[in-house]
């Protein structure tokens, strides 16, 4: 925790998103929430890029000990627990939108997708409005 105080210590707003998110898995965590409906630690294993079991827990416990997911007792299965994001997480919707933006322009691998890409420049407004819930 020491290293953390440290590193925001400069109160420069960059290196605290970065000591948020500066990782390739945890905005993959809060996309599979966010654009995939994903909710549980198996769902979570299924995404594409292949996370390790080990790294998933700790981004899981990283995101809800800064406020950004929530961990309940699945309803339906009292042994699992169920993610969802919190408002503060919710508010990354257009940092989310942006980054896909952005990609969409400079990615051009043949195997880039944009179908989302598609649905924000049709409508972003109702794309962000979807992402936050609504």
């Amino acid at each position: 925790m020491k290293s953390e105080n440290k590193i925001r210590s400069s109160g420069c707003p960059v290196a605290f998103g970065l000591d948020t998110f500066g990782d390739r898995w945890t905005l993959l965590v809060i996309r599979e929430i966010m654009l995939r409906d994903k909710r549980t630690y198996s769902e979570f294993l299924e995404a594409e890029e292949g996370i390790a079991t080990n790294i998933l827990i700790d981004r899981l416990k990283h995101l809800e000990s800064n406020g950004i997911v929530e961990k309940k007792r699945d309803p339906e299965n009292r042994r699992s627990f169920v993610y969802s994001l919190t408002d503060k997480g919710y508010d990354l919707a257009p940092i989310l939108i942006e980054l896909i933006i952005w990609s969409g322009k400079h990615d051009d691998r043949e195997n880039a997708k944009r179908d989302v890409l598609a649905e924000i420049q049709r409508d972003r407004t109702a794309f962000e409005m979807k992402l936050r819930g609504g």
